[in-house]
């Protein structure tokens, strides 16, 4: 009885029903406190088909495991928190990763102009601020200029071959192409063109202001994380906006330090072609660029687990402070 009491407390904790699932991990402390707000994604079983979605690269429908998606890109202020917190300078080599500031300011527009080395810093601080292991292995003294990145190799504790990047005992990372295509474009049963779930939602070959940043006759600049429309899983500019960072490398299988990483979304530079599913660009690691942020992706919560197992119920925002 005690066990099933247990259940039926966690369920009513979680349960509640709205358009999709949210949870806000708090990170920080003081002034600096902020969330991250994730909506979760479910894995899927059996082979459901596969579908080239990019040069070099093809997603497939078999089961990636359940996993969480940041609802918004990571934001100027999320990020001037975390360099506040970290209490030691965002740098190491080679120096020319760390050497510009965000060229688009506002507190609430996707964090610029960084490159996948500053991205994996603030990662790795999401996982050790609340007692998890770092994602992406550096070596040398943090805050230092011989802060290095490495791979993770055999032998150290949460190591795997099919991805030396990102430690398996990681709570928060980089998605990869597999899950940022997912929480894109995945409807449950196929893969949309668009994240929208309607293609008639996507104004084609003019932007709507209203709905997702792109321009096909020249941008103008990065909106707030929160504004336009909600996309097809509960996120938002996954398509427009900023390009966002992957964590896989862009040529399949290239695992070294420093390959180039995939870049996928487009930006409000960008026309409609960069926003569908198919596209896929690059950066090198080191490259600052004004067009280019992250969102963070985590593990699933308990209670998201729980919810899966019952069928997709859905749940009203919940707040967890991890110290």
């Amino acid at each position: 009885m005690k066990r099933i009491g247990s259940r039926i407390l966690t369920i009513a904790v979680c349960i509640i029903t709205v358009e999709h699932i949210v949870w806000a991990d708090t990170f920080g402390t003081g002034a600096n406190q902020f969330e991250i707000d994730f909506v979760n994604i479910s894995g899927d079983s059996g082979d459901l088909g596969s579908w080239p979605v990019g040069e070099g690269y093809t997603f497939s429908g078999v089961n990636h495991g359940d996993y969480r998606m940041g609802k918004f890109e990571i934001t100027n202020d999320q990020w001037d928190k975390f360099q506040t917190e970290l209490a030691v300078p965002v740098t190491g080599n080679p120096s020319n990763a760390y050497d510009d500031d965000p060229h688009w300011t506002g507190t609430n527009i996707p964090t610029n102009e960084l490159s996948w080395f500053e991205a994996a810093q603030f990662v790795n601080w999401l996982n050790t601020s609340t007692g998890h292991q770092a994602a992406y292995k550096f070596t040398g003294t943090q805050g230092q200029n011989n802060y290095t990145y490495a791979l993770w190799e055999e032998g150290d504790i949460g190591y795997q071959s099919s991805n030396p990047f990102r430690n398996s005992n990681a709570y928060y990372f980089l998605p990869t192409d597999s899950e940022w295509v997912k929480a894109a474009y995945w409807d449950g049963t196929t893969l949309q063109r668009y994240s929208n779930a309607s293609i008639d939602d996507l104004v084609l070959g003019e932007p709507d202001p209203a709905k997702w940043n792109y321009s096909n006759y020249g941008g103008t600049e990065p909106w707030s994380v929160d504004s336009g429309v909600e996309e097809l899983n509960g996120t938002f500019h996954m398509m427009g906006n900023v390009w966002e960072w992957m964590e896989n490398p862009y040529s399949p299988e290239q695992y070294a330090s420093d390959s180039d990483r995939g870049v996928r979304g487009g930006s409000y530079y960008n026309t409609t072609g960069t926003l569908a599913s198919r596209y896929r660009a690059y950066n090198v690691t080191d490259n600052e660029a004004i067009e280019i942020g992250f969102r963070v992706a985590s593990v699933p919560e308990p209670c998201g687990l729980v919810l899966f197992g019952l069928g997709g119920v859905v749940l009203l925002k919940k707040r967890i402070i991890r110290r």
